[in-house]
């Protein structure tokens, strides 16, 4: 019977490259985990939470005008910035609701040819220089002709083609909650809509800033009337799963030179 003894220096080794390892596949198993639990059921749909108590919410700030000093006339019906001596139906403070829609038909096409062709030839020779070519023969070969010491010539060609057609048709309606109003009268609007279907869930979501006057009578407003408009439509579920690579595809890809 032989026993092996390691070094410290091989133990310490072994346990650092134990730990990274460890560490690598810990968030990886999480994933499989998630997974393995969700086997069965059908995607959850998120809570209703207050938009502005995300980690990841940041109030809009802008340069803004100075407000507007109120003139107020004694005896008088009409409010300086009122818009009609009834109250105004559509949105217009913190909590209310609109409606967006999102219409949105985009086309693309690109085509692109490219053609390169260069010839090139160089000679390089030595006649003359203050007599010493004749030295040349003590140095090379006696078969060297000094007035053709180098030549080279050169052919590249190349060619190039590339096309691209897009097309993106999205017909959507989404009722979204102001959930800030800016000094100047511009508002904050932030929606999101889920619908779940067997197994697969549709996530609609929605950000950006709005004036009051684009608003309708109806208390809706088209997306591109919508500044630093965030639109995200996406799912999850089975279908989104299966189309989505593995995770071991998305890593060899990333670390894969070739």
């Amino acid at each position: 019977m032989s026993t092996r003894f390691l070094s410290a220096p091989t133990l310490r080794r072994s346990a650092r490259t134990t730990l990274i390892l460890s560490l690598a596949v810990l968030p990886l198993t999480g994933c499989v985990t998630d997974k393995l639990a969700a086997v069965g059921k059908t995607p959850a749909l998120s809570g209703i939470d207050d938009p502005s108590r995300d980690p990841n919410y940041r109030p809009v700030r802008l340069p803004m005008p100075d407000a507007p000093v109120q003139e107020r006339q004694a005896n008088s019906l009409w409010r300086s910035g009122a818009r009609a001596f009834f109250k105004d139906q559509r949105a217009a403070r913190v909590g209310d609701i609109m409606t967006v829609t999102i219409q949105i038909n985009d086309r693309a096409q690109m085509q692109n040819n490219t053609s390169r062709t260069r010839d090139g030839s160089d000679s390089i020779g030595i006649p003359n220089l203050f007599g010493l070519e004749a030295s040349t023969t003590n140095i090379l070969p006696n078969s060297v002709d000094p007035t053709n010491l180098v030549s080279t010539n050169g052919t590249t060609s190349s060619a190039g083609t590339g096309q691209i057609q897009r097309q993106e048709q999205i017909n959507l309606q989404v009722a979204a909650l102001i959930v800030q109003v800016l000094p100047n009268g511009n508002m904050v609007v932030n929606g999101k809509q889920e619908v779940r279907v067997n197994n697969e869930v549709r996530e609609l979501t929605l950000t950006g800033i709005i004036r009051p006057e684009d608003i309708t009578s109806a208390n809706t407003i088209s997306y591109e009337k919508i500044a630093e408009a965030r639109i995200s439509y996406g799912g999850r579920g089975n279908l989104t799963d299966v189309q989505t690579p593995r995770w071991g595809q998305q890593v060899l890809e990333a670390i894969s030179p070739f």
